[in-house]
């Protein structure tokens, strides 16, 4: 079953998306999306990786900022729900950033072509997928004609994903909510 977690900066998803896997599996595999491109950046990936190692949980950690899909595939490969490993992602608007920024020029039709593959993969893995995510469109509009397609394209991404999964939490001020159970539908 695949589990959306979304919510704001700072709102306390990535340590609910932990706590979950940690409830529901005895170990899983971290799948870091972020490229530490400063000193600011790297500080915040080594406070992670302590907090995790500190929780006395089995994570096996790897790093996959562009071919995620291709990696959510190949963890896949020849598993049922009960067999496959669990997976938490963390997080899914930096590996768009990480596909958007390698494609900025590209066709629109490529763009989308990874949105397809990351839904394709998340749709059929067998086993538990945790995908954090950053809900952008709540903001200010971008200034930036890049900006604006970013929050686009993760506004999209995230709807898709939100529909083909099994639960979706909405964390903010560190409570999580479940969305899905109590959608309102027409």
């Amino acid at each position: 079953m695949s589990v959306l977690v979304t919510g704001g900066a700072r709102s306390g998803k990535s340590s609910f998306a932990e706590r979950l896997c940690m409830q529901r599996s005895s170990e899983a595999w971290y799948v870091a999306t972020a490229q530490a491109y400063d000193d600011e950046m790297r500080e915040r990936i080594a406070m992670h990786q302590h907090q995790r190692e500190a929780s006395g949980y089995l994570w096996h950690t790897m790093e996959e900022p562009i071919h995620l899909p291709a990696l959510i595939n190949r963890m896949g490969e020849g598993h049922t729900g009960t067999s496959a490993p669990t997976i938490l992602v963390d997080c899914l608007t930096l590996w768009l950033t990480n596909v958007l920024l390698a494609h900025e020029h590209d066709e629109k039709q490529l763009l989308q072509a990874h949105l397809d593959a990351m839904v394709e993969a998340i749709r059929t893995y067998p086993g538990l997928l945790v995908l954090v995510t950053n809900e952008v469109g709540d903001g200010i509009v971008p200034e930036y004609a890049l900006g604006r397609k970013y929050r686009d394209l993760a506004g999209v991404l995230n709807q898709r994903i939100a529909a083909i999964c099994g639960e979706v939490f909405l964390v903010t001020v560190g409570i999580a909510i479940e969305l899905k159970s109590k959608e309102y539908r027409l």
